[in-house]
């Protein structure tokens, strides 16, 4: 039997670096030897591909792959680089292509292209490096469009890195002025109270075009300021959540409806708050999958009868 050459694609220079490490060592575990050849492509913290253990340069590293699985979290994973990458070597990959990743990883854009089909969404102002104003004129712009508290995100991030809250206007202008130094961007949303979940989708699975796994729960930490690394380890979360059904209903078409506005494929995982009200508001939308044991996407495959195998094996016939 001719087995198929499998790159995985993991490692990376972003802050969920660890993380994806995990994810494609999962992934490699999971695809069977008796059908699936899998090497191990690695990208360091400094940007360095690896084949074999060895540096090789991106277009040696994808050379003579059947289909490469992406699982590089956040970064030139899921902004559209790696992406670009492989179109140009012509490699077969899951996940979705170089323009729809993009967008769906900034914010700004994001939210143009999901609004505009009446996806709710916190109330948000956003700023870039550059900007001819103070932080404090821009704090002003942010309390006259809405309230605190603010939630305050790089405008090019994903897994919560970076998020920071502030109760008050006069916490605003001394975060938004850390978010622009370190990130270039900001997007400042309205805080939504309510309860955070998350909704993964997987196309073609299960003979749905747009499968849907049970909405988690994700329970945030009560005090944190900043979701930093020791922010995130507080988190909980619960899979599936306990969520009544016309709830789990709406959340998941709120998913499905992200997926298709921002043309994705393959996969997505969408974070949405459901209000007190009732009312589901999208955050963000993720396009690669993360596998590692503190994500919610092995235990909600088990929890379907399903297995990380056997989304694998399904992302292979996605790619190709």
């Amino acid at each position: 039997m001719v087995r198929t050459t499998v790159g995985v694609l993991r490692g990376g220079t972003s802050s969920e670096y660890e993380h994806s490490l995990k994810s494609g060592a999962a992934l490699m575990a999971a695809l069977p030897e008796d059908k699936y050849d899998t090497r191990d492509i690695f990208i360091d913290t400094h940007g360095m591909w690896h084949r074999r253990g060895m540096p090789a340069d991106p277009a040696r590293a994808l050379a003579q792959l059947d289909v490469v699985l992406n699982v590089l979290h956040g970064g030139v994973g899921e902004d559209g680089s790696v992406q670009r990458m492989l179109e140009r070597a012509g490699v077969p990959f899951a996940g979705s292509r170089a323009s729809a990743a993009a967008t769906a990883h900034n914010k700004r854009r994001a939210r143009e292209t999901l609004q505009a089909v009446g996806i709710q969404m916190p109330q948000a102002v956003s700023f870039s490096i550059g900007i001819d104003a103070t932080t404090a004129e821009m704090a002003r712009m942010v309390f006259d469009t809405f309230g605190p508290p603010y939630v305050i995100k790089p405008m090019a991030e994903s897994g919560g890195h970076g998020i920071r809250i502030a109760t008050t206007i006069l916490e605003l202008p001394d975060a938004l002025g850390d978010m622009l130094e370190v990130f270039g961007g900001v997007i400042v949303e309205e805080f939504i109270r309510g309860r955070e979940s998350s909704v993964e989708i997987i196309e073609g699975f299960r003979r749905e075009d747009l499968y849907a796994l049970p909405p988690t729960h994700i329970e945030l930490p009560d005090t944190s300021r900043v979701f930093d690394a020791p922010a995130r380890s507080q988190t909980r979360i619960a899979t599936p959540g306990n969520f009544a059904h016309t709830e789990k209903e709406a959340l998941m078409s709120v998913a499905r409806a992200a997926h298709k506005a921002l043309q994705l494929s393959h996969f997505s995982r969408a974070d949405i708050m459901l209000s007190h009200h009732g009312v589901p508001y999208l955050l963000e939308v993720n396009t690669t999958p993360k596998l590692h044991e503190d994500a919610a996407l092995p235990q909600l495959l088990d929890y379907v009868g399903s297995s990380v195998r056997e989304f694998s094996e399904h992302l292979v016939q996605l790619a190709r």
